[in-house]
């Protein structure tokens, strides 16, 4: 049995290799997943700098209690007195 190889001419050029990172389908399959992992990270770095404060629940605050309709009307009302 010949080998493929040794069945080629010898005026045939051998094909030319070319090396991993020159191939688009390389590209496709690594940058996916590398696009992915770099969103997260920035969602995550906005999530951290841009976190909402924490609303005290200790006692005596002002909003612990307060029914949720008088915090709506205060809230509209800018807290003008009537």
């Amino acid at each position: 049995m010949i080998h493929p190889t040794e069945a080629r001419s010898a005026t045939e050029p051998a094909p030319l290799m070319r090396p991993w990172w020159k191939e688009p389908m390389v590209w496709l399959v690594i940058g996916g997943p590398a696009i992915v992992v770099v969103a997260g990270v920035v969602t995550a770095v906005i999530a951290v700098r841009g976190a909402d404060p924490v609303i005290s629940t200790e006692a005596g605050s002002r909003f612990e209690s307060q029914p949720a309709v008088q915090g709506r009307n205060h809230a509209a009302t800018q807290g003008q007195q009537k």
